[in-house]
């Protein structure tokens, strides 16, 4: 690998972390309801104005069923409004290109991909939503299903926080709040500066423009003219990266010029896909009164994300195994000094298309700017595993955090069966119930990736879509699986999804992996609320020490490991070796 791959990993990861601490005490300050310097006597209003247009009561806190009752109610309220808009656009304003209805299985499983912060996309934006639908229905659900998250998140550290407790907050005040003083701010400041890079934002119908160079038309004929895409992409790229949820506003995604036209917004993106979730960390410390614990999970997040990112960039640095043992130079661009540059943009070379490989697995961002397919056997196969460690390492905004605390739990269990004392985390006795709940939690995804696949290849309809034979077509199919069943939205973009069988299996995988996820860890939250805190002895476990960093580690990656190996021998691990 060369040095100037080490150089941008290491800028990439500094940066990050430099401003885990300001962004995550903000965060902090804005669910414990302290003074926001100056930005809540601005939006102050507008929040109070809300509460009473909708009949909210701030101050009347919920029980964790109630909690969870009204994120489902929210959710499913979500689904059908996006179907609505999918399905009526053809009738609605804002649809200057004359764009249709969109049919009914790929609308269920889109619908049903933005409201669980999936954002999975069978389809090109460009060629098939209008500016209506794309404002109102995905931009709209880029903002709350990931303030959902954050939301679920923050009654979690409540629940472990509060003592002998029967609430554990209100979901309409932490929906409110997370979207107007968070997201809404930081996507207003990442959008201004997308725009400055070149990123479009208009309500302008598409432009014909002249092409310099005449090119051949699949008639024969020379084709002098070309249609541009264009529309309000900045504002929903900004909050796509911020929220993580990935869906793009062109077909290629942030490998489109109009996307992320430069390496600067590219470096902005791609800090954007991973700063909440390391932020809140940070807030998770704040919230339960240490902040060591939240340093101790963003250790851990950070010691499996890094050498994971090295091994990306060095597998696609290596080159094609084929090419390189033909004889072929893969010098292909001045960026690079040898390497597999095939589906990548030129502009940004193989360091910065593994960084966001990498952050976009580990994240349930799902936004890219290579073509996944392209990359070496062993270049694609981190990705995919990243997607299948449950997207804890960092993950999902809110929901990536809590899975991980859902993890640190499992490790307490383990080491209190290995020492023969009652496991506790933060000052809470893990029972039963908690572990019950936890299980529940870890081995969803797992079941779901694993079933899903399952049906894909051995149906007829699941296998004519596949791309290629062989395990790469099964990797494709893998991958589809694990980003479906981990709401993370990537694509190996060699499986042809767009029919009723991904679109109504894929559609199930992400309504499962979300909401029978966030209904146990409501339910752990809700359990260790009400739970006395019991005081530290010279038995308990320090959950903050460099040892139960690396019990949380081997933790998330044995579970990995022991799901998905088998799997991967079957896909990419073969293909490696095949290709030699």
């Amino acid at each position: 690998m060369t040095s100037n791959s080490y150089v941008q990993i290491a800028v990439f990861v500094i940066v990050l972390l430099a401003l885990v601490k300001p962004l995550g005490a903000y965060m902090a300050r804005v669910y414990e309801g302290k003074p926001l310097f100056g930005i809540d006597r601005l939006l102050g209003p507008v929040e109070r104005l809300f509460y009473r247009l909708c009949g909210i009561r701030p101050d009347a806190e919920m029980g964790w069923k109630t909690y969870a009752f009204a994120v489902l109610l929210f959710s499913i309220a979500g689904v059908v409004a996006v179907y609505a808009l999918q399905r009526l656009q053809g009738v609605l304003p804002l649809n200057p290109a004359g764009l249709p209805g969109v049919k009914a299985d790929l609308s269920f499983n889109t619908a049903i991909s933005f409201v669980s912060n999936t954002n999975w996309q069978s389809y090109s934006g460009e060629v098939l939503l209008s500016y209506l639908t794309q404002m109102l229905g995905l931009t709209v659900q880029n903002f709350v299903s990931a303030a959902t998250g954050m939301a679920v998140l923050v009654a979690f550290c409540r629940g472990l926080s509060r003592k002998t407790a029967t609430t554990i907050g209100n979901f309409w005040v932490d929906l409110t709040r997370t979207t107007l003083y968070i997201l809404l701010p930081l996507s207003f400041i990442l959008a201004m500066a997308l725009v400055s890079q070149g990123v479009v934002q208009t309500l302008e119908p598409y432009r014909t423009v002249t092409l310099v160079t005449p090119a051949d038309g699949a008639d024969g004929k020379p084709v002098v003219e070309q249609t541009l895409a264009v529309g309000p992409a900045a504002s929903q790229i900004a909050i796509k990266q911020l929220g993580t949820n990935g869906g793009g506003f062109f077909g290629v995604n942030s490998a489109h010029p109009f996307e992320n036209p430069t390496p600067l917004s590219s470096f902005l993106q791609m800090l954007a896909i991973l700063l909440i979730p390391a932020a809140l960390c940070y807030t998770f410390g704040v919230m339960v009164g240490d902040r060591r614990q939240g340093w101790a999970i963003l250790a851990a997040m950070t010691l499996i994300f890094v050498p994971l990112i090295v091994l990306t960039a060095v597998a696609e640095q290596a080159g094609t195994p084929a090419l390189a043992s033909a004889g072929v130079d893969q010098a292909a661009s001045g960026l690079q000094a040898g390497g597999n540059m095939e589906g990548k943009e030129t502009r940004y070379g193989i360091a910065n298309s593994a960084i966001w490989a990498a952050a976009t697995t580990a994240a349930s961002n799902g936004s890219v700017n290579a073509m996944h397919d392209s990359f070496t056997p062993l270049g694609g196969l981190i990705p995919m595993w990243l997607m299948q460690l449950g997207e804890v390492v960092f993950g999902g905004v809110g929901s990536g955090l809590y899975g991980m605390i859902v993890f640190a739990i499992v490790a307490v269990f383990i080491a209190g069966l290995m020492v023969g004392r009652t496991p506790e985390y933060l000052g809470k006795k893990i029972e039963a119930y908690e572990m019950k709940m936890a299980s529940l939690v870890i081995l969803i995804p797992p079941a779901m990736v694993l079933i899903g696949a399952a049906i894909a290849v051995s149906t007829d309809m699941g296998k004519g879509a596949i791309q290629d034979g062989g395990p790469h077509g099964f990797s494709e199919v893998l991958y589809w699986a694990s980003s479906t069943g981990n709401n993370n939205g990537s694509a190996f973009a060699g499986l042809g999804t767009d029919n009723l069988l991904y679109n109504i299996v894929g559609g199930i995988m992400m309504l499962g992996s979300r909401f029978w996820l966030i209904v146990p860890v409501l339910a752990m939250a809700g359990s260790l609320a009400a739970k006395k805190q019991t005081p530290t002895s010279t038995g308990t476990l320090p959950t903050h020490t460099p040892l139960f960093v690396g019990l949380i580690v081997g933790t998330v990656l044995l579970v990995g490991a022991l799901t998905f190996i088998p799997a991967l021998a079957l896909g990419p691990i073969v293909e490696q070796l095949m290709s030699h």
